[in-house]
Formats: structure tokens, C-alpha cells, sequence
């Protein structure tokens, strides 16, 4: 296999262009199908990181605390995220739990500090030397990406609230607004394709006017 550094391949059509230097504010495209091939990135890996150290934290709080509180005949209940798998569990329906562990906490978690270890270096140091297992993170990125599913459970949870805002009286916990948050946040920090990583591993550094 023949390594084509200045060479760029549309994940759309297969079709390959040469690379480009973008500006700011540019993007790519294929011109025979439309699919977007590079957006220019500036410093967006310095920008990563305080998302995704927020995103931590805000990951911490919306597993920590209770998601909602709900108050029936005077009686009052709440739970968490691990909190209403292990309940899915409970009532036998263990390939749901399963489900909503792995695409609401472990995937994202995963991501997040999987992101966290690759983008503690600085370009020069990834260009000189990789961390351990450089490889195989960047290629579990890309292979996790589809499952992250946080922004699913929290649109659930927002209907679920309506529908029982009519039969019980629902305070929202302080891990909902955190939901909400780490959603912006993985949105932010999904912009970032991992295949930025080879680039910013790979390719030589941006020469100075």
C-alpha cells in the first residue's frame, strides 16, 4: 500500500483530488457528488479541549444527580441514569438496559476520554512522537461516533415529562440541565472528525508567511 500524503479521497464517490491548503471560512466539496471532503480546522484542536474537559464535567453531573423527581399522592421519587437502567433491568427488559448503558454513558464516556488522551499533545509532540495506541484510538473514534445516542435519550426524557406533567407534578433535576448541556457540547466536539488526527500526526507543519 503506497502512502499518498498530498492526496485527499471523497467518502461519497471514491473520487480522489489533491489536498488543498484552506482558508479560513473554506470548505471542500466533490464535485461529483457534493460531499464535503475538508473544512478548514485553524487551531480547532486547542479549541477541543475546554470542550471536552466541560464535556467531562458535565457528564459527571448528569450521571451523578437525579434526572427528574416525581411527586404522586405526596410520595416522591427520582432516579439517574444508572438508576432507570438498572429499573429497565429490573422489569426484564435487560437488551433495553443494555442499549441505553452503552449509547447514553459508556460510548459517549469512551469518546470523551479517548479525545481527552489524543488531544493532550501538541501538534509538534503528535508529529514526533505518537502516544501509545495513536492508531487504534483514532480509528475506535471513528467507529463510535454513530453510537453515541445522548441527544436521543434526552429528547425521551423531555417527552416523558410532558406526558406525565398531566397525571403528577415533575421537577426536573439539576442532571437534566447538564444533559442539555453536554448535548451542545457533543455537538461542538463532534465537528472535530477524527481524521483530523492523522493530519495533525502526519502531515508537515503549516510553513509562516
Amino acid at each position: 500500500m503506497q502512502l499518498v500524503p498530498h492526496a485527499i479521497l471523497c467518502e461519497g464517490c471514491d473520487a480522489v483530488y489533491p489536498r488543498t491548503r484552506l482558508q479560513p471560512g473554506e470548505t471542500a466539496r466533490c464535485s461529483r457528488c457534493g460531499t464535503e471532503l475538508e473544512r478548514y480546522q485553524g487551531d480547532a484542536h486547542q479549541r477541543m479541549l475546554p470542550l471536552v474537559l466541560a464535556g467531562l464535567l458535565m457528564f459527571a453531573v448528569a450521571n451523578l444527580f437525579p434526572i427528574v423527581s416525581i411527586m404522586i399522592g405526596g410520595q416522591s421519587s427520582d432516579t439517574t441514569l444508572v438508576g432507570a437502567v438498572a429499573a429497565l433491568t429490573d422489569e426484564g427488559m435487560g437488551g433495553v438496559a443494555t442499549l441505553v448503558l452503552a449509547t447514553t454513558l459508556l460510548f459517549p464516556l469512551l469518546q470523551l476520554l479517548v479525545l481527552l488522551y489524543l488531544l493532550l499533545p501538541q501538534p509538534r509532540q503528535l508529529r514526533k512522537n505518537r502516544p501509545l495506541g495513536f492508531a487504534m484510538l483514532v480509528r475506535m473514534l471513528q467507529m463510535l461516533q454513530p453510537w453515541g445516542m445522548v441527544e436521543v435519550f434526552l429528547l425521551g426524557v423531555l417527552v416523558a415529562i410532558v406526558k406525565l406533567t398531566s397525571s403528577a407534578e415533575v421537577i426536573a433535576g439539576p442532571a437534566l440541565g447538564a444533559f442539555v448541556a453536554l448535548t451542545v457540547l457533543l455537538t461542538a466536539i463532534l465537528s472535530f472528525p477524527p481524521r483530523n488526527f492523522w493530519h495533525l500526526a502526519f502531515d508537515a507543519p503549516p510553513s509562516r508567511p
